[in-house]
């Protein structure tokens, strides 16, 4: 039995492929098969089947496609409502891969249709758990992303109860050896507390893991349902496209139609400029929006612009341009993209640069904007007087921020405040808007210290 993770640092999501006498099981599959395809080839296997172990919110999957591209069965519980292809996989069903059982578990909590899989090996021994969102390595799956998607709907507090009990009446009493493999690591926005191990044990997770610990339904869905991070704009979205199964991903990335450099734009569409930060300071279109490529850029990217809201995509060269369509692709954003271009020759807006100084030592003439999320800024304000903001939110709260003064930008490390810059540059003209940046570290540091 050959067990591999495909893991994605940009949306913090692992992925699996089980292969076991020439037949392969692809489980919670992200948008681009190809690498499943290449593994298969790779060990003479043929795909068989995909799992979806719920429809997941933060990528498009592409269990369809690969359905059609290879014949493989889709296997989801009955609960997802799906629209596509499948055969449903619930408590009590068995994949059989020769010698080897593929068992399904009901486990609802981060959604009510989710599934783990247990894995039994040729001795019959169970032996490894891909648990999707359910469990991850140090945490438990949010329980507040299917309060308003997807085939079936559940308040937060039911879904925390049903989490309880679906990991101390079912995954809790497996044995302490078995391994598991969840779909999201460190990074990931569907879970609070996740390790930045990408695979774990029971017996670890029952005693390091937070949610895991002795105490009450009451106190668990107290503890489950406080201080989860924000929710992106795209995750209901992906939700509902999981649950139809989306469209071919080259098809769909080749599709997206490319402009000359210096081709006109239509008015009040918005333009997501991917260049380094230092060359859209020095020339951009006016009223882009600076989103770098980056770590998280698919995640910023579904966090500021709606599902339904075209754009324009830019960035340096051809090549970063097919890279920047392909991330959009995997959130399901390639569909949004009017157009994709090089940065205009005419592209003549520039940034101004912070007195940095200046800053420092009067920085009651200036207005501070703290962008960071709500988390962040609870736990500690660089600047008492600044204004807060999380950046997702950022475009429909402009009219909060004060314009008596320059305004100066910050967040933790300088990436969420170049695109919060160049978001209110595009609306606030009549005083200037400093970013920051990097400086906000040092001068974080300095204050810790005081």
């Amino acid at each position: 039995m050959i067990i591999q993770q495909f893991y994605d640092k940009g949306l913090a999501h692992g992925s699996y492929a089980l292969i076991r006498t020439g037949k392969m099981i692809v489980i919670d599959p992200a948008r681009d098969p190809q690498p499943y395809y290449d593994f298969a080839a790779q060990h003479d296997a043929d795909i068989t089947g995909v799992i979806e172990t719920h429809p997941h919110a933060d990528f498009v999957s592409s269990h369809l496609e690969i359905h059609e591209t290879t014949g493989a069965v889709i296997y989801t519980s009955k609960l997802t409502g799906a629209e596509y292809p499948h055969e449903s996989f619930d408590d009590g069903d068995i994949i059989t891969l020769n010698d080897i059982k593929l068992k399904a578990i009901n486990t609802p909590g981060h959604s009510p249709d989710s599934i783990c899989i247990l894995v039994e090996d040729e001795e019959g021994k169970e032996t490894a758990l891909f648990t999707g969102d359910t469990l991850f390595v140090g945490d438990v799956g949010r329980p507040d992303l299917r309060e308003n998607v997807g085939n079936i709907t559940a308040k937060k507090e039911e879904l925390a109860r049903q989490m309880y009990h679906s990991t101390r009446d079912k995954l809790m009493k497996l044995p302490h050896s078995v391994i598991v493999y969840p779909a999201h690591g460190p990074g990931s926005l569907c879970g609070k507390n996740m390790s930045p191990d990408l695979q774990s044990t029971i017996g670890r997770e029952l005693r390091e893991n937070y949610a895991l610990q002795l105490m009450d339904e009451l106190q668990f869905v107290k503890t489950l349902t406080t201080d989860q991070p924000f929710v992106p704009k795209y995750f209901g979205h992906d939700v509902e496209t999981n649950k139809k199964g989306a469209p071919s991903f080259i098809n769909s990335v080749d599709a997206v139609l490319k402009l000359d450099k210096d081709a006109v734009l239509e008015k009040n569409i918005l333009v997501i400029d991917t260049r380094p930060k230092q060359n859209f300071r020095n020339g951009h279109l006016k009223g882009s929006i600076n989103l770098q490529d980056g770590d998280k850029f698919e995640t910023w990217l579904g966090s500021i612009v709606s599902p339904d809201e075209l754009f324009y995509l830019i960035a340096a060269d051809e090549a970063q341009l097919d890279i920047m369509i392909k991330k959009a692709a995997k959130i399901g954003y390639e569909q949004n993209i009017k157009a994709a271009l090089l940065n205009p020759a005419t592209a003549a807006e520039k940034l101004p640069d912070l007195d940095l100084d200046d800053f420092v030592h009067k920085t009651e003439n200036y207005t501070v904007v703290d962008v960071r999320n709500r988390n962040e800024t609870e736990e500690r304000l660089i600047f008492n007087s600044a204004v807060t903001i999380p950046l997702p939110e950022l475009r429909e709260r402009i009219g909060e921020i004060p314009t008596g003064k320059p305004i100066v930008v910050h967040c933790a490390a300088g990436y969420r405040s170049a695109a919060a810059v160049s978001i209110i540059i595009g609306k606030i003209t009549n005083v200037p808007v400093y970013d920051l940046g990097e400086a906000v570290v040092e001068i974080a540091n300095q204050k810790a210290a005081v």
